[in-house]
C-alpha cells in the first residue's frame, strides 16, 4: 500500500514534526487501513483503501515519549480507493430510520475523501479508553505509544475547547470566535458516542462541537447557514460561537471548515422520538406538527432575506427533470421492485418541467437540504422548535449543497419523515397510524404557510416531484441496506404513482398521502 506526504502536510516551520511527516504517516499506515473502514463515519466502506496522502498534520499537545500527559495530533488525511464495483456504492448506515443514509460517491472522482482525524498518544493508555484504541505504531516517531481516537477523551476534548475559547492560529488550524460570545473554561466535556458522519462533543450543559470526519474545500454550511441567520436574527436555529478551520490545498479560495461550536439546547427533545412517543400512546401531534411548519417557514425566510437566491426558469427545471428522471431509471436497474411504477412515477418529473414550457418560474433559495424529524428539536419547557444540522446531504458534493434550491424540496422531505415514523412505531403503520400521518402532515404544511412560506397547497406539481425523488432515493437505499424497510418507501411509491395497492397493502397505501386542503391527491 502506497503512502504519499504533501507538501502541504506541515505548514508551520515552527512545528517539530516537520522533519518526520513521511516517517509518521508511514507508521500510520497499517493502523489506519484497519481501523478508518470500521468508523461509522468513513465513507468508503466496500472498496479496498490503496493508499493514503497527508495532507496536514498538527501538534496540538506536545506527544513526548514517556510523558505523563496524552499528546494531540491534528491530522488531514487523503484515503485513496479503488472504484466500487457496479450497482454497489458503500454507506454509512443511519443512527435511525429518521434519517436515511446517503450513498457516497463511487468511482475515480470518490478516490481520494479527505478525514479529519484528532489523535491521542500515550505511553500507558487508562483502560477506559481501551475503545478508542487505534494501535501502536510499529516505527516512526509515536513508536511504541498507543495512537486513540482523541475525540473519546474527555482531557482532550477539553483541550479543544481552550483553544476555541482564544482565537488565532497553530500551525495549519485557524480558530475563530464570534466576539460577543461567552465561553466558560473548564466545563467539563462528554464526548457523544452516537454519531454517523460526524463526531461531537458536549461541554457542560452550554455548548456542543460538531467535529467534521469527512471534509471538502468551502465553507460548510452547517457554519455558513446558521451564521447567515443569526445576522438575521433568527432564533430558531442555534448561533454559532466558535469554529476552526484550515487554509485550502490549493492555497486560494474559501478555507475548509473543520469544527463548529454551537450552544447545546439541554432538556430538548427531537423529533423523530416525539414523533414515536405520540404514535406509541396514539396521541394526536397536529399541534406540534403545525409549530414546526413555523419554524421551518421562519428559517426559510430568514435564509431568502439574508443570502442571494435566484429563479429555476425553462433550462433550470428541465435540468432538474432530468437529473430526477436518472436517478429513477438507475434505482429501478438496481430495485426491481420499483420498475412496474416508473412510467407513472415519471409523469410527476414531466409535469415539473412542464412548468417551465408553460413559463412559470419558481424562486430557488439556501436551504437545510436534509431535512427530517431528527433534524429538529423541541424545549421541553416552552414547546420551541429548532432546526439543526445544516450540513446537507455529506455524500453530495459542497457546491452542490450550497447551490440554491426551491424551499419545497425541504417540505417534501418532511412530509416522507412523518410517514416513516407512522410506519416505525408500535402498530407498524397500521389505519390509525397512517390517518396521524395525514392529518400530521396537513397540519405542518398548514402552518407553514401560515409562517409566510409558499403554500404547499399552491405547488403540487413541485410538492410531487420533490416527494417522489425522495422516495425513490429511500427505495435505492432501503433495498440495499435495510431490505425489511422497503415496504414503507414502496407504499409511498404505490401512492405517488396513483396505483392501487397490492393485496395486504391497501389498508398501508390509504392514509399515506397528505391532506393538502385541496391540492391533488398526488401531491
Amino acid at each position: 500500500m502506497s503512502e504519499t506526504a504533501s507538501t502541504r502536510a506541515i505548514r508551520s516551520p515552527h512545528d517539530r514534526l516537520s522533519t518526520t511527516a513521511p516517517a509518521l504517516l508511514s507508521s500510520l499506515v497499517p493502523l489506519l487501513s484497519e481501523w478508518l473502514p470500521r468508523q461509522r463515519w468513513f465513507a468508503g466502506k466496500g472498496r479496498p483503501i490503496t493508499g493514503f496522502q497527508l495532507v496536514s498534520a498538527t501538534e496540538l499537545l506536545p506527544c513526548a515519549a514517556g510523558g505523563a500527559t496524552p499528546g494531540l495530533l491534528h491530522l488531514l488525511v487523503r484515503a485513496q480507493q479503488s472504484a466500487a464495483p457496479p450497482g454497489a456504492p458503500p454507506t454509512v448506515p443511519p443512527e435511525n430510520p429518521a434519517e436515511p443514509a446517503t450513498a457516497s460517491p463511487t468511482g475515480p472522482a470518490a478516490s481520494g475523501d479527505c478525514y479529519q482525524l484528532l489523535l491521542g498518544v500515550h505511553s500507558a493508555l487508562p483502560p477506559q479508553l481501551a475503545p478508542a484504541v487505534i494501535g501502536r505504531p510499529a516505527g516512526g516517531p509515536l513508536h511504541g505509544r498507543t495512537v486513540y481516537d482523541a475525540l473519546l477523551d474527555n482531557r482532550l476534548c477539553a483541550l479543544l475547547l481552550e483553544r476555541l475559547r482564544v482565537p488565532g492560529r497553530l500551525g495549519g488550524l485557524r480558530f475563530c470566535r464570534v466576539a460577543d460570545s461567552t465561553i466558560s473554561s473548564g466545563m467539563p466535556a462528554r464526548p457523544v458516542t452516537v454519531e454517523q458522519t460526524n463526531s461531537s462533543v458536549v461541554y457542560g450543559d452550554s455548548y456542543i462541537l460538531k467535529v467534521f470526519r469527512r471534509t471538502a474545500p468551502g465553507l460548510n454550511p452547517d457554519l455558513e447557514l446558521p451564521l447567515a441567520l443569526a445576522r438575521a436574527k433568527c432564533g430558531r436555529v442555534p448561533a454559532p460561537a466558535a469554529w476552526f478551520e484550515t487554509d485550502p490545498e490549493a492555497g486560494d479560495g474559501e478555507p475548509v471548515t473543520l469544527g463548529v461550536l454551537q450552544p447545546y439546547l439541554s432538556g430538548s427533545a427531537d423529533g423523530w422520538q416525539l414523533a414515536l412517543n405520540a404514535l406509541a400512546v396514539q396521541a394526536d401531534f397536529t399541534s406540534s406538527a403545525r409549530a414546526l411548519g413555523h419554524a421551518t417557514a421562519e428559517v426559510h425566510t430568514a435564509l431568502a432575506e439574508t443570502l442571494p437566491t435566484t429563479e429555476l426558469r425553462r433550462p433550470q427545471l428541465d435540468a432538474v427533470a432530468a437529473q430526477m428522471n436518472e436517478r429513477l431509471v438507475a434505482t429501478a436497474r438496481v430495485v426491481p421492485a420499483l420498475r412496474p411504477y416508473c412510467a407513472r412515477l415519471r409523469t410527476a418529473f414531466d409535469d415539473l418541467a412542464a412548468l417551465g414550457h408553460d413559463g412559470r418560474a419558481w424562486s430557488a433559495q439556501r436551504i437545510h437540504g436534509d431535512l427530517h424529524l431528527g433534524q429538529t428539536l423541541r424545549t421541553a419547557d416552552e414547546g420551541r422548535w429548532s432546526l439543526i444540522d445544516f450540513e446537507g446531504e455529506p455524500s453530495r458534493p459542497l457546491a452542490e449543497r450550497r447551490r440554491p434550491q426551491p424551499a419545497v424540496r425541504d417540505v417534501a422531505a418532511m412530509l416522507r419523515s412523518f410517514d416513516y415514523a407512522a410506519r416505525s412505531g408500535p402498530s407498524g403503520g397500521d389505519p390509525w397510524s397512517l390517518e396521524w400521518a395525514r392529518r400530521t402532515r396537513a397540519a405542518y404544511c398548514l402552518g407553514y404557510a401560515e409562517a409566510g412560506g409558499l403554500d404547499p397547497r399552491s405547488a403540487p406539481e413541485l410538492m410531487r416531484a420533490y416527494e417522489t425523488d425522495k422516495a425513490v432515493y429511500e427505495v435505492l437505499y432501503e433495498a440495499r441496506h435495510r431490505p425489511n424497510w422497503l415496504p414503507v418507501p414502496m407504499a409511498a411509491v404505490r401512492r405517488l404513482a396513483g396505483a392501487p395497492a397490492s393485496r395486504g397493502a391497501a389498508d398501508a397505501d390509504s392514509g399515506a398521502g397528505p391532506d393538502l386542503g385541496g391540492a391533488d391527491g398526488r401531491a
